[in-house]
């Protein structure tokens, strides 16, 4: 099994986003929802209309932990979810099939979103992605690991760090310079 990556270059992040949206918006926004909530991708493709417009939250069952979960949605997320689905009814599926207007499955968010990030540039790249771009820089930005694994539900801070790639990142930083 491939281990995925986070995007650390803000300029990859708009390239992604540029790369999408010249393909879609539905593929565009789905890459704007992962990287701005850090939901798993199995719990974004179900969301409908209604769980976004005029709400503050998200708030859904998790799929994976079964957990409660209940998501702010920042100024500039609202923003896009408004002018992303203006034309849609409340009860469309954010991300419907092109053909049978259900959900799009896993597989096809899958080949979508590594498609545009190949042509982009950026290797070791799935779904998970998303999740791990959003905590990666989440943290890079408020140093709180504590706070990165409540939203995440990991058990551990270790766990955490881990999963986002900063283990590896001081690790490789420590290794640069050292020399005996």
């Amino acid at each position: 099994m491939q281990t995925v990556e986070p995007i650390r270059d803000k300029l990859l992040i708009q390239a992604m986003k540029d790369e999408l949206k010249r393909e879609s918006d539905r593929n565009y926004f789905l890459f704007v929802m992962g990287i701005n909530t850090g939901l798993r991708i199995s719990d974004l493709l179900p969301l409908q209309v209604r769980d976004v417009r005029g709400q503050t939250h998200i708030v859904l069952k998790e799929k994976k932990t079964n957990k409660a979960k209940r998501f702010l949605i920042n100024f500039e997320l609202r923003q896009q979810i408004d002018h992303y689905t203006i034309h849609m009814a409340d009860e469309d599926y954010l991300f419907s099939s092109y053909k049978t207007g259900l959900p799009i499955q896993r597989v096809q968010a899958y080949k979508v979103l590594n498609k545009a990030a190949r042509r982009v540039g950026i290797t070791n790249f799935g779904t998970h992605s998303m999740r791990k771009t959003f905590g990666f820089w989440h943290y890079t930005i408020n140093k709180n690991v504590a706070l990165l694994q409540d939203i995440f539900n990991h058990a551990s801070p270790d766990i955490t760090l881990r999963y986002i790639g900063i283990n590896q990142d001081i690790v490789d930083q420590s290794l640069a310079s050292f020399s005996l």
